[in-house]
């Protein structure tokens, strides 16, 4: 069994349970109860395919009411069929087919929880927080998320239109992608400024922790170890494995909880803790969130926040505080179900609450004043030089790196934070 904090379908699987309760007398007359539920399902079923204006697959039939069972306990339980489950393996692996979009089903709705960096959705401006309300001009209300997702799914190179909802527009958008294999590279970094380590994870897939620990060496090696601090964005990132996020966590710990978990059972409780290893040796780090930021990722962030390991920047994230277990069935299905709430160190369950940022900076677009005229010493006759060499930047590169730069203003912030830090830190080893 692996265990999942991230929902991208959400079929449903039918689970049957007697209660126990305390008398034996409570217990048959339970047993009892759910023998007559059973039989009703069994009416119910008989008479439909006895009696339907048309013909119906049971295979089909029955699916369609474990979908309707799970999906009214929660948007993350769900049965995979066999075609399913091997979508979501191969998912998990960092390599699928479709439009890169990470989802869930809210009020009838497919949302979308995060665009994957570098995908046909991303490229084309879908963002976090859009609601999908048609796929082809067929509405979305009335399908199961699992269901809309197969329709999101097909041939490459085909093409798809979305009816998007979003918040601060008046009228739907109209979107159309073209459906390719979707290689997600989980890991991302480059360095900003030459001194501050910038790193971007995408989502937790089976090689984020070899991914992250490669980019920060290779990062680390390129600022000759002379470095500020990290910047870890995790940005638009939905989950993935709970695995994956425990690791990334503790690349930055030396000691202490990571993430507890807390099941239906008190003894199913399990607590993750830190191994003696910061693999950018003690340095700052800031971890940009947002809205899109979901579950794996929010338990790193809340794992560095609560240690005070890591200055928290950005908005606050989606709140998916559940973990899934995926249970293989016969006939090569699988279950996906929640099992349990995860809690960061400080026992704090983020579900529907979501991690609030240390510094709350919402996204901003920036303007760049033109020069006004005014004038300064270099506009004066006869001025003094300043005496260094001066470089030449009327290239269009260094314009091209203000542009980037500007259009990002958490990430300013970031290193405007890390850079003050190193100042301070700086001025106090003196």
């Amino acid at each position: 069994m692996r265990q999942f904090v991230t929902g991208v379908l959400a079929a449903s699987v039918l689970i049957l349970s007697v209660a126990i309760i305390a008398t034996p007398d409570d217990r048959v007359e339970a047993s009892s109860e759910t023998y007559r539920q059973l039989n009703l399902f069994g009416d119910v079923f008989a008479k439909i395919r006895e009696d339907y204006v048309e013909e119906v697959d049971d295979e089909k039939l029955i699916e369609a009411a474990i979908n309707g069972m799970l999906s009214s306990l929660d948007p993350h339980s769900s049965y995979l069929n066999p075609k399913n489950y091997d979508g979501m393996k191969v998912q998990t692996r960092g390599k699928f087919g479709g439009l890169g979009i990470e989802v869930t089903m809210e009020n009838g709705l497919v949302k979308v929880v995060a665009p994957i960096d570098d995908t046909p959705a991303a490229k084309a401006g879908v963002l976090a927080g859009d609601y999908i309300t048609h796929l082809d001009d067929e509405a979305v209300l009335g399908l199961t998320l699992a269901e809309a997702v197969e329709r999101m799914r097909g041939l490459v190179d085909t093409d798809l239109k979305l009816t998007i909802r979003r918040a601060g527009e008046k009228e739907p958008l109209d979107i159309t992608l073209t459906r390719a294999i979707i290689t997600v590279q989980s890991v991302r970094g480059r360095l900003e400024d030459d001194d501050i380590l910038y790193v971007r994870v995408s989502s937790f897939t089976e090689q984020t922790d070899d991914g992250l620990r490669k980019t920060i060496n290779r990062l680390k090696e390129e600022a000759d170890g002379n470095f500020k601090g990290l910047i870890l964005d995790l940005r638009n990132n939905p989950g993935g494995l709970l695995d994956q996020a425990i690791a990334v966590s503790d690349d930055f710990l030396e000691k202490g909880e990571i993430v507890s978990t807390r099941g239906r059972k008190a003894d199913d409780a399990q607590r993750y803790n830190a191994k003696p290893d910061d693999i950018v040796d003690g340095k700052p780090i800031v971890v940009l969130i947002n809205g899109g930021s979901a579950s794996a990722s929010e338990i790193v962030a809340g794992a560095l926040q609560d240690h005070g390991r890591a200055v928290i920047l950005g908005t606050k994230s989606f709140g998916k505080g559940s973990v899934q277990t995926i249970v293989p069935l016969q006939g090569n299905g699988a279950m996906r179900m929640t099992t349990a709430r995860y809690y960061t160190p400080s026992g704090t369950s983020i579900q529907a609450k979501g991690i609030v940022p240390d510094i709350e900076v919402e996204q901003a677009k920036l303007e760049v004043l033109e020069s006004t005229g005014g004038r300064s010493e270099a506009d004066l006759r006869n001025h003094l030089e300043n005496g260094d060499e001066a470089e030449s930047s009327a290239d269009g590169a260094v314009e091209a790196a203000i542009e980037e730069e500007i259009l990002d203003y958490q990430l300013l912030r970031a290193k405007d934070l890390l850079k003050g830090v190193w100042l301070f830190a700086k001025k106090d080893a003196k």
